[in-house]
């Protein structure tokens, strides 16, 4: 078997990486069980790992094998140092020292067994982002890294098409696997672990990318451990060492030629057409009493190889400055957001439409002289707000989708997490503002509002933070719920609870002292009295009539503001809380991802 053509390793460090009797039991903080189940795990003796021993060199591959439920992905995320190793019992040394699992995740690649990409860009363009964000060198030196890895990956063809999705077409699975294997290795990282990199390809597919890595494990002096389940023959015939588990416990460590050694010293014959592994895992029983009677491990060779430089735990910096990071993400997320058409254009024309749905049901409501009806007045204010603060929550799916990028770039010391709050808040700015502007310039002039400029700009600005605030509140629970059903129902929850306490049902002199709390943060209430202030606390609307009895007014626009306890000075007040709003959530959303990220949750 040919292998791909791969350009040697220019410098860097070569890592070997080894584990002292390895135990793991279920850690709550990172797999989020509840108390009652970790305690009952925890006494049962439930050990997903148990004293595992293995050894991974550089310049070779090591693959985990094993059947399902063996182990194998949970060591390797403790050894890509996902897995707080506060949780873990035993022993994980690089080059001699004890892993930093932060300082390791930043020098070293780890490909998920999910291809956590994003659809809408192209091959090139997300192998380019992952370059600038993680590259310290130039635009330049980013772009012939890009094409370099994609020749070496096999991508030039592919290299602008979309990544796509299961329901929208793009790349082929084994190309979505070298593109996810590529992401990784931007940065020339000299461990690599891989999760299943074969799971869902064909056969060719997966002897390529097996073939692919074998390459950069001889010629570039790479580390490369991965996690398989039924390779094939050919397949097989790449691995230096394979790692044989069964329910957390080794039964092999070594090569394939001393696998089948062990299984002929049992007394057992390898049928033909039937591999070793394969039929290894078919005897796991034997190994396994083999390996339980032995005092030590299957060892071909344990000892460290002398001219492998030790780990320097050095403090690792980001590749780029927070501004840099916030103007590469910034447009990589604006990018996305436009390519997003159903989002875009739907967002967009539900503003005009409802903008004029709403101006013809209330066309003049306000500038009706012959009979004033306040209550309808006031009711388009309440609509109005409905309608805005519930049409942002589509954003959700995106929040999500965006979030389980955010974690595995951020775990690997690609950008900071407050550089992804900070570009994702700027991106929405402009796209909100057109909004906004669509939906109030129709619905203020045909309702009939106060026909001075200053009022229309007022009211567009209000309507702007509106929908500012509820993304940041879509934003901030995105952030913490676990999927979209969750968010969905909690979000629409708060928002009908805001309504309620809004003033607009129920007086605030009316709600019981215990719920007071929620009359003030609630998003509806500054907004509805900016509208009224605006309305009817300049010197037009002071003066105008909303109420008559007996030919006579008996209620001006000065007097109802003062029975709803408003000033005109509450009109700038009321902006800077809603900005406080946006800044908070904005903030909360922070902390959250940033706790996520410190955690691996």
């Amino acid at each position: 078997m040919e292998l791909p053509r791969i350009a040697p390793l220019s410098g860097g460090f070569r890592y070997t990486i080894k584990t002292r009797r390895l135990s793991y039991k279920i850690c709550p903080e990172v797999n989020g069980f509840g108390w009652l189940q970790y305690w009952k795990r925890l006494n049962d003796g439930a050990y997903i790992l148990r004293n595992v021993d293995c050894e991974a060199r550089p310049g070779e591959v090591m693959a985990i094998a094993g059947p399902s439920g063996a182990g194998k992905t949970t060591l390797l995320e403790v050894l890509a140092g996902m897995i707080p190793l506060d949780c873990v019992s035993g022993q994980v040394y690089v080059n001699n020292q004890p892993m930093n699992e932060r300082s390791f995740r930043r020098l070293s690649g780890y490909v998920t067994q999910d291809d956590v990409l994003y659809p809408l860009l192209t091959v090139e363009e997300t192998l380019m982002y992952s370059a600038r964000l993680r590259l310290q060198e130039g635009l330049n030196t980013a772009s012939a890294r890009v094409k370099e890895l994609m020749r070496e990956l096999g991508l030039e063809h592919v290299a602008n098409a979309r990544i796509g999705t299961e329901s929208t077409r793009g790349i082929s699975g084994g190309e979505k696997r070298r593109v996810s294997i590529g992401v990784d290795l931007v940065h020339d990282p000299a461990v690599l672990l891989l999760d299943e990199p074969t799971s869902g390809l064909d056969s060719a597919s997966a002897l390529h990318v097996v073939l692919l890595l074998k390459s950069m494990a001889i010629k570039q002096g790479k580390t490369v451990l991965l996690t398989i389940h039924q390779p094939g023959f050919r397949i097989l015939q790449l691995f230096d060492r394979i790692l044989l588990l069964s329910n957390g416990t080794v039964l092999h460590h070594g090569s394939l030629h001393h696998l089948e050694q062990r299984i002929r010293f049992l007394g057992y014959s390898v049928p033909r057409h039937v591999h070793v592994l394969e039929f290894a895992i078919e005897v796991t029983e034997s190994l396994l009493r083999d390996a339980e009677g032995s005092e030590t491990e299957d060892y071909e060779d344990t000892r460290i190889v002398s001219e492998i430089q030790n780990v320097q735990e050095t403090r690792v910096y980001y590749a780029n400055g927070m501004v840099k990071e916030v103007l590469i993400l910034g447009q990589r997320f604006s990018k996305i957001i436009c390519r997003t058409n159903q989002l875009f254009a739907a967002r967009i024309l539900q503003a005009v439409l409802a903008g004029f749905v709403l101006g013809t049901i209330f066309l003049n409501a306000m500038n009706d002289m012959k009979r004033y009806k306040l209550q309808t007045q006031i009711g388009f204010f309440a609509f109005s707000l409905t309608f805005l603060l519930s049409s942002t929550t589509e954003g959700l799916p995106i929040f999500l989708q965006e979030r389980r990028v955010l974690m595995r770039e951020t775990s690997k010391g690609a950008y900071r997490v407050s550089s992804y709050v900070i570009s994702n808040t700027l991106v929405f700015l402009p796209f909100l503002l057109t909004v906004a502007l669509l939906f109030s310039t129709p619905v203020y002039w045909l309702v009939g509002l106060r026909r001075d400029i200053d009022g229309f700009l007022y009211f567009s600005l209000v309507v702007w933070i509106v929908v500012l605030m509820s993304n940041s509140f879509v934003a901030c629970f995105s952030a913490l719920v676990p999927n979209f059903i969750m968010g969905t129902s909690l979000i629409a929850g708060l928002m009908g609870s805001f309504f309620l306490f809004s003033g607009y049902f129920i007086a605030k002199d009316d709600i019981p002292r215990y719920w007071i709390f929620m009359h003030y943060l609630s998003l509806f209430k500054y907004p509805f009295e900016c509208f009224m202030i605006n309305e009817y606390g300049v010197k037009s609307g002071k003066s105008r009539c909303l109420a008559m009895m007996g030919g006579s007014c008996y209620l001006d626009g000065e007097g109802f503001l003062k029975q709803q306890g408003l000033e005109e000075s509450h009109k700038w007040s009321n902006m800077a809380v809603m900005l406080g709003f946006i800044i908070g959530y904005r903030f909360i959303c922070f902390l959250i991802l940033w706790c996520r990220h410190r955690t691996g949750i």
